[in-house]
């Protein structure tokens, strides 16, 4: 995906639509897929929410003034709802994904920039720049590299 919303399939991937070319209030940060990769949605930085494919819109964060940007999103294992997350590590949930935690008016030494569910839907881990991870409902805990030196920010993750 890039940040004028346009989207780029390969493989087996199917293309459904995207915001390429079209008039986005701010820039796409994040995507997530419906099971089955029969759809997507797409995610501003002001939390505005593109539905596409068999991706069900359930609301967003793009009518609200935010204390920090959107950066990312998760969806939930069945894609009947999902996360929102900003910078300050703020969560947003919408559907059937439950509100299990933030680190919202919390202080971080680095930004949020990443968030990914458990493979249930019940937990989420949140990533930050410096390598540091939060983890919320069934999470485990399995390290982070918030404490060591890196040569470069951490800029994503994924669950495995």
């Amino acid at each position: 995906m890039a940040s004028d919303g346009g989207i780029f399939n390969y493989g087996s991937a199917n293309f459904h639509g995207s915001r390429g070319g079209q008039a986005i209030n701010a820039p796409m940060v994040g995507i997530a897929a419906t099971p089955g990769n029969g759809g997507y949605w797409e995610v501003g930085s002001d939390g505005g929410i593109f539905s596409y494919g068999n991706a069900v819109f359930h609301g967003s964060t793009g009518s609200l003034k935010l204390n920090a940007p959107i950066v990312g999103m998760a969806a939930t294992p069945d894609g009947g709802g999902y996360w929102l997350v900003a910078t300050d590590g703020g969560i947003f949930n919408y559907g059937d994904s439950s509100f299990l935690g933030s680190r919202g008016g919390q202080p971080l030494n680095k930004p949020i920039v990443a968030m990914m569910s458990t493979f249930d839907g019940a937990g989420y881990w949140l990533t930050a720049s410096d390598g540091g991870i939060f983890g919320y409902g069934d999470t485990g805990f399995y390290g982070s590299a918030g404490s060591i030196h890196l040569n470069a920010p951490v800029v994503s993750g994924t669950p495995s």
